[in-house]
């Protein structure tokens, strides 16, 4: 016993070596099987292996119990062995200590008879014992009188009762011994005959099964290491929990990102920092999305979802993005893909002039933008506050990021919600499919510039006002408001505080507004810079309107008069337009024997009017004029010079002298 029980390592080794070698290496990269058996088993095994070498890779382990499963952790720690075949308590024992499936050879009930069968033809009337594994058949209880024969069954579990359940039976008188090959080579030792239980039909089925289920295991393995293989070399932490929150994987990642010990129980510490999120996933069933945790100090956007396996929750997965990667990537995209026209193309050294007024808004310029802190510009149309505000954008830290210039009063107050703040796909009718992102967001990390802020609907100014205060816009058809960070630089020609206090603009919002205030200076009240602009203006225009230097200076000399005396209701804006006109009619290719330049120039008549009404009956009272003087164009004046302009407000803007936004909110009063 003892000798069969411990054969030498030279006599297993030569065993093992020579069949393994011959069924292993004929298949590298197929699936692998271990033919495990300390017995009869092993030579049914041998027979059978070779018909299933193109399907797979055989090692045969003639050891039993825990040498078997030394022996086999080799193998599968290599990753050559992908299911295991044995029999009896082997098998048993293999299933329980082994991380690999096991296959067992079932003995059926063909096998059973088919070897009382032989057992009776052989040795007629002799008493049989029929050693099982686990239980005992009582179905061939019954049936041992039906058959005449004189059977006697016992059960096993172990090496140590197979030879207490042979000794036992013999005792009992049984001279035929049926059971594994362990259980044969104790009837023998014991001076009985013995039939071995296993067919080779029960050696081949199991040999089916075995094949198959290695093939689906090394097919499963191949996946799980290819997708560990990524998480693992994921930026993101991605850890996996089983139903019962027991971890089941987790990449390097995740413990970087929390902090934890390699050194120490990993399970635990990660349980420990996460288990509250998977107890609120099982809890309301919900999954925890794009939550911001402190963890270890540092801040983490911390996904929890529930793993769902043909509608049935089996696990979690919870995956953990560093918020300060999370932002230099938002950052790195909304810059990439940020229109190429949101750009700041003025610099605070475009204002042109050497005036005190301007010398004094180049200076406060200057100041806020070296802050973060909100503008007002304030000033009549036309004097150049879009370019003071791409100026400031240019002289502070948010150069380089968007400029977003937006009209208050150009948009119906729908469209302004719209284009300010974005929407979601099915937010209205006619919404753009995908949504849209709104100014706000698109300016992130830059400026946006509110032209004509005092034109803004009353219901949109709360709006306005919470982005200030929050520093975040909610779309229109979203729940969920997107953080931005923004400078916000307004406008208006319009006396905000008087608006306050005829309750058309909000006080709140008109506060928040008026931190930093500028007032750009009219035209008219710096005229010692009119002639050194209108030469700028004219330089930077010269080759479009073909000037050679001597038609610019015949043009700058024929605009003197009205450099020095005209009120300049258009400001700047007019400026430019009137340098084009003289340009077009006065330059080069322009066609002599102009003799009426009033009809092309009838600001030099103005000039003139006003002159006559600073002298005249308005002038004490300044009645329904401005400081200069010149009356103001009414309601009356603006459907004339619509009349006789046929309806083109550019025109009519010109014959008025003032810009077209004075013009239509003239329409609109």
């Amino acid at each position: 016993m003892k000798r069969f029980m411990e054969r030498s390592s030279y006599e297993r080794s030569v065993a093992v070596s020579t069949f393994t070698s011959s069924l292993a290496n004929s298949n590298p990269g197929r699936p692998g099987v271990a033919l495990v058996s300390i017995s009869r088993l092993q030579s049914l095994c041998e027979t059978v292996a070779p018909r299933y070498t193109g399907r797979a890779r055989f090692f045969s382990v003639r050891e039993g119990y825990g040498a078997a499963v030394t022996a086999l952790q080799a193998y599968v720690d290599a990753g050559s062995v992908d299911v295991v075949l044995a029999a009896g308590s082997n098998g048993a024992y293999l299933r329980d200590n082994l991380s690999v499936p096991v296959v067992m050879v079932k003995v059926n009930g063909f096998d059973v008879l088919s070897a009382i069968t032989r057992a009776t033809t052989t040795w007629p009337g002799a008493k049989i014992g029929l050693v099982l594994h686990e239980t005992i058949s009582h179905e061939l209880a019954d049936l041992s009188a039906w058959l005449n024969v004189g059977l006697k069954q016992r059960a096993y579990r172990s090496i140590d009762e197979v030879r207490l359940a042979v000794t036992g039976l013999a005792a009992e008188g049984c001279s035929v011994i049926i059971g594994p090959g362990m259980a044969c080579d104790f009837a023998q030792q014991a001076g009985l005959e013995s039939v071995f239980l296993y067919s080779l039909g029960a050696v081949e089925e199991a040999f089916e099964r075995s094949v198959e289920l290695a093939r689906v295991s090394r097919q499963k393995e191949s996946k799980r290491v290819r997708l560990n293989t990524i998480v693992a070399h994921l930026r993101d932490g991605v850890a996996a929990f089983d139903d019962a929150g027991q971890l089941e994987a987790v990449n390097p990642a995740m413990l970087d990102l929390l902090g934890l010990d390699r050194d120490q129980d990993v399970p635990a510490q990660l349980t420990r920092a996460v288990g509250p999120l998977l107890r609120e996933t099982l809890e309301h069933d919900l999954p925890v999305e794009e939550r911001i945790e402190q963890i270890g100090g540092r801040a983490l956007i911390v996904n929890c979802v529930p793993i769902l396996e043909q509608g049935l929750r089996s696990g979690s997965v919870v995956t953990v993005q560093d918020a300060l990667v999370a932002q230099r990537i938002d950052r790195s995209l909304r810059t990439s893909q940020r229109p190429k026209h949101l750009v700041a193309r003025h610099h605070l050294d475009d204002l042109i002039g050497s005036s005190a007024a301007l010398e004094r808004v180049r200076r406060l310029a200057r100041a806020g933008a070296a802050h973060d802190a909100t503008v007002l510009l304030s000033g009549e149309s036309g004097t150049g506050k879009e370019l003071v505000a791409q100026g400031i954008h240019n002289a502070s830290r948010r150069r380089g990021n968007p400029f977003v210039a937006f009209n208050c009063a150009a948009l119906p107050e729908g469209l302004i919600e719209s284009e300010l703040f974005g929407h979601e796909e099915g937010a209205f009718t006619g919404a753009r499919r995908g949504g849209k992102p709104g100014l706000f967001e698109i300016a992130h990390t830059g400026t946006i510039f509110l032209d004509e802020i005092g034109e803004m609907p009353a219901a949109l100014q709360s709006r306005l006002l919470r982005v200030l205060q929050e520093r975040e816009v909610m779309k229109l058809g979203s729940g969920r408001a997107t953080p931005v960070d923004v400078r916000v630089i307004a406008a208006t020609h319009r006396d905000l505080h008087a608006l306050v206090e005829q309750g058309a603009f909000r006080a709140d919002l008109y506060f928040r507004l008026n931190l930093l205030q500028i007032e750009l200076p009219p035209l008219r009240e710096r005229r010692g810079d009119v002639a050194q602009l209108a030469r700028h203006l004219l330089n930077r225009s010269a080759l479009q309107y073909g000037l050679s230097g001597a038609a610019l200076e015949r043009v700058l000399a024929f605009l003197a008069p009205l450099f020095e005396h005209y009120a300049w209701p258009g400001n700047v804006r007019e400026l430019e337009n009137l340098l084009a006109r003289a340009a077009i009619y006065l330059g080069d290719s322009a066609g002599e024997g102009w003799q009426d330049l009033q009809a092309v120039f009838p600001e030099f008549g103005r000039m003139r009017q006003t002159a006559a009404d600073v002298h005249g009956a308005m002038a004490p009272s300044h009645a329904n004029g401005d400081a200069s003087g010149r009356r103001s164009p009414t309601r009356e004046d603006v459907i004339r010079a619509l009349e006789q302009a046929d309806g083109n407000r550019a025109a009519a803007s010109r014959a008025l002298g003032i810009g077209r936004t004075t013009l239509w909110r003239l329409m609109r009063d």
